[in-house]
């Protein structure tokens, strides 16, 4: 017995490594749907391939469907992005956020989190001087739009509005003037699409439409948001930092709610 362990032993040391599995892939899919949305989305313009201009990163497989991570990092910076539209084609409202990008967010790199409610495409759209062009992923959801919203509704809308700013360590390819931050806003961001869970009737659509960060008074960036970003939304970006010692968030809701609060950079008063 001993002779065979150790002969099995010496063979599983001489068999050569199984290679790990390589992440799949999920570049965007041919579809019906796109065909319908194109022209409400961009009419009739013109739309070049961006993958030498930036690229999109996206779980092939979500983990959490109400709280899909989409990243925008630009790979040529000859260009400037001056905006950017999310969309994903199966959601109930396929248009999920419309960005606009100051000067100092150039080269971008951006990720915004978002609802996905069936298996979709996800694309980005970007505009520059040259025109648009477009990326994105397939991404294998459901339900995120209807998932349960917050546990304790009452709290989330006590805290409804509330910002935190939280900074990161510079990476070493980054150049020194260079920051990357998160802005998170506390909302409950209701797709309208949700049930109450003791009534179980609907709740209404309740959502952040509108984002604007400066620093200073210099516009980092804007969002135009729907149903599809998610709640208590979080974006993560970078940014060429100007000195100013905070960043400033104005956010609207759909009832007209307006947050407007002052987050002191990292490190400085």
């Amino acid at each position: 017995m001993k002779i065979a362990c150790a002969a099995l032993l010496v063979a599983s040391l001489t068999l050569p490594a199984i290679a790990e599995t390589p992440a799949p892939r999920n570049p965007l899919t041919d579809g019906e749907t796109w065909a319908d949305l194109r022209g409400d989305i961009v009419g009739e313009a013109v739309i070049a391939d961006g993958a030498a201009l930036f690229e999109v990163d996206a779980p092939y497989r979500a983990h959490d469907a109400a709280t899909v991570p989409i990243h925008i990092r630009q790979l040529d910076d000859s260009r400037e992005i001056e905006s950017a539209i999310i969309v994903i084609d199966e959601n109930p409202a396929p248009l999920a956020a419309e960005l606009s990008f100051g000067p100092s967010m150039s080269p971008l790199d951006i990720e915004v989190r978002v609802r996905v409610n069936m298996y979709s495409n996800v694309r980005v759209i970007a505009s520059t001087e040259a025109g648009l062009a477009m990326n994105g992923r397939f991404v294998k959801a459901s339900g995120g739009c209807s998932a349960p919203a917050t546990k304790d509704p009452e709290l989330a809308l006590a805290s409804m509005g509330q910002m935190r700013l939280k900074y990161f360590e510079t990476a070493p390819q980054m150049s020194p003037a260079r920051r990357e931050a998160q802005i998170m806003i506390r909302h409950p961001n209701y797709s309208g699409l949700q049930r109450d869970q003791v009534t179980q009737l609907f709740i209404a659509a309740h959502f952040i439409d509108r984002l604007e960060v400066f620093q200073g008074d210099d516009m980092l960036f804007t969002m135009e948001g729907g149903i599809s970003i998610s709640e208590n939304p979080v974006f993560r970006f970078s940014y060429s930092d100007n000195g100013t010692p905070a960043l400033r968030v104005r956010a609207t809701d759909t009832e007209g709610n307006v947050f407007e609060q002052t987050l002191v950079k990292s490190g400085q008063i």
